[in-house]
């Protein structure tokens, strides 16, 4: 009898020591807590070149194949997937996401494998997604709760740049549905051109996405200009470039007037980290590149729908981080240039959560 009470002493202990260290490796703004009936969390996660190992003639993925230059291996592949659905699952707390926008997805079947196969599994995930036309063949893509958030209709544009006519990139991919059985929300995932080849030479095309989707959800506001938008994405600009502030539109949070797109992650560019962190040759710098932009109504607490305390978060779990050689605090990443290190990603998620109003 002695030893039984003594184990249970000890196991629970121990399940308070390894609770504290959890809590105490979160963001210091991170809600863990069942978000029910009239909440649900909204997730963006640049993965990190999540590629199915095997070979896909139609794309250029061979360097992501048993052969190429990478390596890349079933147990790769599938320990990748397993510490995405690790994130995915830290960022809900108790209770996972309701909305997940993804991109450096290769194909819808990475998607299958991460909703069916991983600790996600019993959250049932439903999938959106279409092949884009980026060369790499990388994607972006929608995971969805049936029961948070009802899908009407999902569309993807295509992208193509007059100035660039051989060029491709990932298209946007547009989901408009009833979050929470109560109102319309307009969704929008999208990766923009990176600054590989340089990044003032790519600032048109990331411009020319930029107007796009700022197209797009003036059509909408056009027709409703109470409509619920989000957009997220991958910008590779930072909330004050041109692309985001001119192109795109979005304003600051303190500087927005109604109908404006209000860009939640401008308060966040001189935090400790942002969402990626750069190492090159001119300096080692952390970046907010990954965005949460909401149309003006979802930040009025009289609206069905808004965005709890009209903020935007970066999850910066201490897991997800890592010191390197130089002393500095960078993210837990996959690969290190070629040489494979076994991380989560290049970069950190970002959420936020939508909130019905009670009045």
């Amino acid at each position: 009898m002695k030893l039984l009470i003594s184990i249970i002493f000890i196991t629970v202990i121990i399940s308070i020591n390894l609770s504290a260290q959890n809590i105490d490796g979160f963001p210091k703004d991170f809600d863990d807590s069942p978000r029910g009936y009239n909440s649900m969390r909204i997730v963006f996660y640049n993965v990190e070149n999540l590629f199915n190992p095997d070979n896909d003639s139609l794309k250029k993925d061979d360097s992501f194949t048993p052969e190429g230059i990478n390596h890349w291996s079933e147990y790769k592949y599938w320990d990748k997937q397993k510490k995405i659905a690790q994130v995915l699952t830290s960022v809900g707390g108790w209770e996972n996401p309701a909305i997940i926008g993804l991109c450096e997805i290769e194909n819808k079947l990475t998607l299958i494998h991460l909703s069916h196969y991983t600790s996600l599994k019993n959250s049932k995930y439903s999938i959106v997604h279409r092949e884009s036309e980026d060369w790499r063949g990388i994607d972006v893509a929608l995971l969805y709760r049936k029961e948070k958030f009802r899908v009407i209709s999902d569309t993807a544009y295509n992208v193509r740049f007059d100035f660039d006519p051989n060029s491709r990139t990932r298209n946007i991919l547009h989901i408009k549905g009833i979050a929470l059985d109560t109102d319309t929300l307009d969704i929008f995932v999208t990766h923009w051109p990176s600054k590989y080849g340089g990044a003032f030479v790519t600032i048109p095309k990331r411009r020319h996405v930029a107007n796009e989707i700022r197209k797009y959800t003036q059509q909408i506001l056009k027709k409703n200009p109470n409509a619920n938008i989000l957009i997220m994405g991958d910008f590779n600009d930072s909330p004050d470039q041109e692309s985001v502030v001119e192109g795109l539109g979005a304003k600051a949070p303190k500087d927005y007037k109604k109908g404006d797109l209000v860009n939640l992650m401008y308060p966040m560019m001189n935090d400790k980290y942002g969402s990626h962190f750069y190492a090159g040759e001119t300096g080692n710098e952390w970046s907010v590149l990954d965005q949460m932009v909401v149309s003006s109504s979802l930040l009025e607490s009289s609206n069905p729908l808004s965005v709890k305390g009209n903020k935007a978060h970066i999850f910066s779990a201490d897991y997800l981080l890592e010191t390197n050689s130089k002393g500095i605090t960078v993210t837990n990443r996959t690969f290190i240039g070629m040489k494979y290190h076994g991380g989560f990603s290049d970069h950190l998620p970002v959420y936020l959560d939508l909130i019905v109003d009670e009045h």
